[in-house]
Order: C-alpha cells, then sequence, then structure tokens
C-alpha cells in the first residue's frame, strides 16, 4: 500500500503503524506494524475476550451483579488508588458508588463508552493474570495486559501494559473468525463493539452502511483504533491503526480516518 506509506511519511515526528488483515482476499499490510505502544483503551478488548471466556466456562454469569466501587490496589508496591471523574469518558457510574450493575452492563460500558471505572472493576473480577494468559494462550504475540487503568505509581515504574497493530489485528482476527471460545461468543463481542460511541477514527470517512466493530483507545499522546470492518457483499477485514507523537487529538483522529479511507479503498475499489 505504497500511497499509505506515502502518506505516512508526511507526519514528521510522528510514529503511525498499521497493520491491515483481508479475509475476502487474503491480503494482508503492515506498516510499522510492529512497533511495541502503550495500548492505552484497546486493552480493554483481551478484558471482555476473558469475560466471555470465563462465563462460558461457567465461573461467572454475564448476570450477575457487581458491586460499583472506585478503589484498587496498584501493582507497584500494593496501594490503593482512586480513579478520577476527569481521566473517564463514562461519568455515570460514578455517581451510582455502592449499587450494583451486571457484569454484562459493565461490559458494554467498557467498549462503548470506554469506562475506566468498569474496566477496572471487571479486571478485579476475573484477574489480570488471567486475562493475559488467555491472550498467550491464543497466540496473540507483542501484546501483554498487567494492569488496570490509571495506575499511576505502575506507569511511572514502567509497569505497563503493551501491544501492537500487528498484535492488535491479530486478536481482532480471531474474533472476527469466530474463534476466540466459540463462534457465538465472538458474535456478541462484535455486537457490542458496534456499539462504540467514539466514530472519529476508523468508521468516519467509510461509506454509509459499511458496519465498524471497533475499540479506541487515546491517553496522553496515543491514539489508536482497532476494528473490523464490514463492507457489503463480501467478507470483513481487520484494521488497527496505532499512533504517538499527536499533539493535537483531532489531528490524530483526521489522520486515522484518512488510513482507514485509503485503506477501504485499496481493498474494495482498487482491487484487481
Amino acid at each position: 500500500m505504497k500511497r499509505i506509506e506515502e502518506f505516512i511519511a508526511g507526519f514528521e515526528g510522528k510514529t503511525i503503524s498499521v497493520a491491515v488483515q483481508d479475509l475476502e482476499s487474503g491480503r494482508e499490510s503492515f506498516i510499522n506494524a510492529d512497533v511495541s505502544m502503550h495500548p492505552a483503551s484497546t486493552m480493554k478488548v483481551p478484558v471482555m475476550m476473558e469475560v466471555f471466556r470465563q462465563a462460558e466456562a461457567g465461573l461467572l454469569s454475564l448476570d450477575e451483579f457487581l458491586p460499583i466501587y472506585n478503589s484498587f490496589t496498584s501493582i507497584a508496591d500494593g496501594s490503593t488508588f482512586s480513579l478520577e471523574e476527569v481521566d473517564d469518558s463514562e461519568l455515570t457510574l460514578y455517581q451510582r458508588m455502592g449499587q450494583n450493575e451486571t457484569i454484562r452492563e459493565l461490559t458494554r460500558l467498557m467498549i462503548v463508552r470506554s469506562s475506566n471505572l468498569a474496566s477496572n472493576i471487571l479486571m478485579d473480577k476475573v484477574g489480570a493474570a488471567q486475562i493475559d494468559a488467555f491472550v498467550k494462550a491464543l497466540g496473540i504475540q507483542g501484546m501483554s495486559v498487567i494492569r488496570g487503568l490509571e495506575d499511576k505509581k505502575a506507569y511511572r515504574l514502567g509497569m505497563n501494559n503493551a501491544a501492537s497493530a500487528r498484535s492488535s489485528t491479530q486478536m481482532m482476527k480471531l474474533i472476527a473468525e469466530g474463534k476466540v471460545v466459540s463462534r457465538k461468543v465472538c458474535d456478541e463481542m462484535i455486537e457490542v463493539m458496534f456499539g462504540q460511541e467514539f466514530n472519529e477514527s476508523i468508521p468516519a470517512l467509510l461509506p454509509a452502511g459499511v458496519k465498524v466493530a471497533h475499540k479506541t483507545g487515546w491517553s496522553d499522546d496515543f491514539f489508536h483504533d482497532i476494528g473490523i470492518i464490514f463492507p457489503l457483499k463480501r467478507k470483513p477485514y481487520i484494521l488497527s491503526l496505532f499512533t504517538n507523537g499527536f499533539a493535537i487529538e483531532n489531528e490524530a483522529h483526521k489522520c486515522m480516518a484518512e488510513v482507514s479511507k485509503m485503506v477501504y479503498n485499496e481493498l474494495i475499489h482498487d482491487r484487481r
């Protein structure tokens, strides 16, 4: 995808990673795809996968209620920390401390509104080690999940989650192919991701009628989007976009939207 490489080269001082796998043609393309980055909220997809895995195994029920709380343990030193509303994109749970919510709804809020609070509550339930082990068991290389959101002591010590565009595309491809737990479970997870409320990047410039099951992530100057794209009358393709170095959020979204459009045109309109 030479045109995409030329487009990316125009962003001096930025790292832009692209990983594409097309289930229709078998084509794949990787640009800076193995650069390991802070995954931000894209790591909530592995959390969702482990939630569904444990539900399928009978270890929990998606309709089970969990208490809503805001006190978590740092992996750095065992101290406690709380999340701040200003750092979260979903605020309703903070008004409901001490109440209960289902695992199903917490999972939905974690994905479609990128709730950090829901994510940490779910990670306490299923376990970071179990999430990471499931990622490894699926054969996904270059991805690790070791802690929840906003563990700032761990972050300062370099104790962080990690992923790349390639590893994220590998993960989303397994979901698209129905190879994470079961076809039924994968379809349920795809349905959750169809509800994504932040659509400034991968879906933004795609034609109407093209459905996108995706998860965004942003933290400091990291902006990412990973998704399964469903063009009309063909099998889907997988696209992961990881960026680092954009100081202005809108510029990152615009860049990713343009790359997404170029990938779509390459696969759909310009195929030979």
